[in-house]
């Protein structure tokens, strides 16, 4: 297990956390083209202690995202492959009989690490789904009783295939709650594309990271005193109230059966937090929150049936929302 923020007393001011991690984006664009939006949300995933969707057709980047982030991070990370027999022991651990001792033991799973890529999560049933349930929210797991604190930082990123490919299940909507961020990869415009395949012509090997000329260039201390960073960035009272009339307005859409949560007024405002700070200030402005308002709330409304059958879609319905909440001055 690589060091975590808790075990280092390095003294990281906020103006080189902030530094570091722009590098990191930086860095993981050695191996990822065209997917800034992607790795931006997986930087403000960690900075809000948050979980990411990253939803997109096979042999868009997503794992090599997740890889080369930990990497330049220098964070532990472990992958599953999630399928139709997975079970829930799979994924968080379970007791194996030890017959020198007599007694059973914890053998931990793959979710004790600080970056779980959880690949094709919506191909395993719910029951298997459910699993991460405890460890997203609470950042430990229960197994016989004993709950098991998990590494620290502790960040999801799930991917799925598009709802309508086959074989796949509906990820419940207390699950999709869970998730931060929720960010849809297309396929790379053609001039991204042309310059993934000449790397590949030059010699790019996705599996060898290091002969990429990928590196650490932040550490668990540069995360630590960046989230202790986002954590004083001031908002306003009349952003405040921004944020909940953007999120009232998607509970009386007439397009929603489901508008959102109040969770999802509280996940708007800290990646908004997040973002104002990545960008430079301590303060909050409305265009952090119109920013961050579709990968924050798109996965957290429902369309109605009858509304999905005539092309609604709900970046359709945020993109309406966010046109007529009046934006304080």
């Amino acid at each position: 297990m690589t060091e975590s923020p808790a075990d280092t007393d390095t003294v990281v001011s906020p103006e080189r956390a902030r530094q570091a991690l722009i590098d990191l984006r930086t860095e993981i664009g050695k191996a990822v083209v065209g997917q800034d939006v992607a790795v931006s949300a997986l930087v403000l995933a960690l900075l809000c202690r948050g979980h990411v969707l990253l939803e997109g057709v096979p042999g868009t980047a997503k794992t090599l995202m997740v890889r080369a982030l930990s990497m330049a991070l220098r964070l532990d990370t472990k992958r599953v492959q999630f399928t139709p027999d997975l079970m829930p022991g799979d994924v968080t651990g379970s007791l194996v009989y030890d017959a020198k001792t007599s007694e059973f033991a914890f053998r931990p799973g793959p979710v004790f690490t600080n970056i779980l890529l959880a690949d094709e999560i919506n191909r395993t049933p719910p029951k298997t789904q459910a699993a991460l349930l405890e460890a997203m929210e609470e950042r430990q797991v229960t197994v016989d009783g004993v709950a098991r604190p998990l590494p620290s930082p502790f960040v999801v990123a799930a991917t799925q295939n598009p709802i309508e490919y086959e074989g796949t299940y509906p990820l419940p909507e207390a699950q999709l709650d869970r998730f931060l961020l929720k960010v849809t990869l297309e396929i790379p415009p053609r001039d991204a594309e042309i310059a993934v395949l000449a790397r590949h012509a030059q010699g790019f090997d996705p599996r060898d990271l290091v002969a990429a000329g990928l590196k650490p260039v932040a550490g668990p201390e540069d995360l630590l005193a960046a989230q202790a960073a986002v954590r004083r960035v001031a908002v306003r009272e009349d952003v405040l109230a921004y944020i909940v009339d953007l999120c009232r307005a998607t509970r009386q859409s007439p397009s929603l059966q489901l508008g959102v949560s109040p969770r999802g007024a509280t996940a708007l405002l800290a990646v908004s937090r997040a973002w104002a700070w990545l960008s430079g200030r301590d303060y909050v402005i409305p265009d952090d929150v119109k920013a961050m308002a579709r990968p924050a709330l798109r996965h957290r409304v429902e369309v109605r049936p009858e509304a999905e059958l005539e092309g609604v879609t709900a970046d359709a319905v945020l993109e309406s929302v966010l046109a007529t909440v009046p934006v304080p001055r």
